[in-house]
């Protein structure tokens, strides 16, 4: 495969600046929308913070007015905001150039249709990597223009419309942006809320210079831990560089997982719709099912990917689902995920319960954890067959990789990257001992040559 080809991933974009990705192929990339998209009307486009990311989108546009587009320019934004922009807007579809969490060196193009619908290469990415690679476009005989539009108040609006702020009481904390693009947009949100904010890396820089704007790796969170313990604060918030996945960190320091967070907010959104479905990915907590059960719910689970999960979502007419990641996804925001309502949903919860994050957390942690792990293998079939083999009088599932399940409630996952000879390790277990020797047994089964 070319390089032009491998850049496309299974949900987006993404590749190294200039060698990879560059103005060309970002305005191919916008022609081949242009061209793609099965609704006619405008196509929004955002960006995030990077060097080149304004280039990027210059070209994207270019690419879309060419091939006959009406362009709405949202600016520099959050990733969850395309999906706003695309929804509230009733648009054709959205462009956001961004690289998430990746490092300096990388960007990449997330890409969605009406009524925010995510793109794979199921799912119409594959048919734009082809008629990127083909390279064989027609200028429309009437062609697009752009206007600008800043979408912010709406946003912010929306999201408050998750939680009744009148409710909310003052709460001291501090919020990690990263110096990703939360930084630019939460600043707007405290003109609304009765926080008291301090902020850490606001100022956008996409060379990220004080960490990796990644909160599912916990050591990225050092610093924000710091200031929590040592100012005495409530709360703490860590976004990821394009804003659409944050993290709560609890008054001692302690972050809400994934798990807790799907939990916490499953529960929520039962109380809102009694009796509802609720999804959470394969790899997620099984407290996050329990929860789900023990209000009422269904419990629905799915593979792990967005737009997976944003598909049975809509399948299932869930009104919440929930990544082990840090993603979480809601019915009424057209099933995107969003850092920002997820974290304002999270506090409002502890506001309304009158308990600390920490009690929360603990409420909702009805297992021992390890963090994903990453193992890199050459043979990741060979690995699962292994497993398979030395779990066999265990219950096991393949969903989505393996799932086994032990007869003392401990259960794990692996799973395999789509684009890296890499496989990924989750488990649970109710006590420490039981869990640090599954994981032992499981990581010398994944790494035995």
């Amino acid at each position: 495969m070319s390089i032009l080809s491998d850049i496309f991933k299974a949900y987006d974009v993404r590749g190294k600046v200039g060698t990879e990705l560059n103005a060309d192929v970002a305005e191919r990339i916008g022609r081949a929308m242009a061209q793609w998209l099965p609704t006619e009307g405008p196509v929004a486009v955002g960006r995030d913070m990077r060097p080149d990311s304004g280039e990027l989108s210059e070209a994207a546009i270019a690419g879309l007015i060419a091939g006959g587009r009406e362009v709405i320019d949202i600016g520099e934004v959050t990733s969850d905001m395309i999906y706003f922009a695309v929804g509230d807007g009733k648009l054709a579809g959205g462009v956001m150039i961004t690289a998430s969490h990746n490092p300096g060196v990388y960007n990449g193009i997330k890409l969605c249709s009406e009524q925010a619908k995510p793109m794979s290469l199921e799912g119409g990415l594959g048919e734009i990597r082809d008629l990127v690679l083909a390279n064989n476009f027609s200028d429309s005989p009437v062609p697009g223009h752009r206007t600008s539009r800043n979408i912010i108040e709406g946003w912010i609006t929306h999201t408050l419309n998750f939680v009744e702020p009148d409710k909310l009481t003052p709460i001291k904390m501090a919020v990690d942006a990263g110096n990703g693009m939360a930084g630019a947009i939460f600043p707007t949100l405290e003109k609304h809320v009765p926080w008291q904010v301090t902020p850490l890396y606001f100022e956008l820089d996409g060379t990220f210079p004080n960490h990796e704007a990644n909160p599912l790796k916990f050591e990225t969170l050092a610093d924000l831990i710091k200031i929590i313990r040592e100012k005495h604060l409530d709360a703490g918030i860590a976004f990821d560089g394009d804003g659409d996945r944050a993290f709560l960190v609890d008054e001692t320091g302690e972050v809400l997982t994934g798990g807790v967070m799907s939990a916490m907010l499953a529960e929520y959104f039962l109380k809102k719709f009694p009796g509802s479905n609720i999804v959470y990915d394969a790899r997620n907590s099984h407290t996050v099912p329990e929860v789900i059960t023990e209000n009422g719910g269904t419990a629905v689970i799915s593979r792990v990917g967005h737009s997976l999960i944003k598909q049975k979502m809509r399948e299932v007419d869930a009104p919440f689902g929930g990544e082990a990641s840090g993603h979480f996804y809601f019915r009424d925001n057209w099933y995107a995920d969003s850092g920002l309502i997820a974290a304002v949903i999270g506090l409002y919860v502890a506001t309304l319960s009158g308990k600390k994050l920490s009690e929360l957390r603990k409420q909702y942690s009805h297992y021992e954890v390890i963090p994903e792990t990453n193992f890199t293998v050459t043979d990741k079939d060979g690995a699962i067959a292994r497993i398979k083999e030395a779990f066999k009088d265990d219950r096991q599932d393949t969903l989505d990789g393996i799932s086994i399940f032990l007869p003392d409630g401990s259960w794990f996952n692996v799973r395999g990257s789509n684009t890296e000879p890499t496989l990924r390790l989750n488990a649970e277990a109710k006590d420490r001992p039981s869990l640090d020797a599954l994981n032992k047994k499981v990581a010398g089964l994944i790494q035995q040559a």
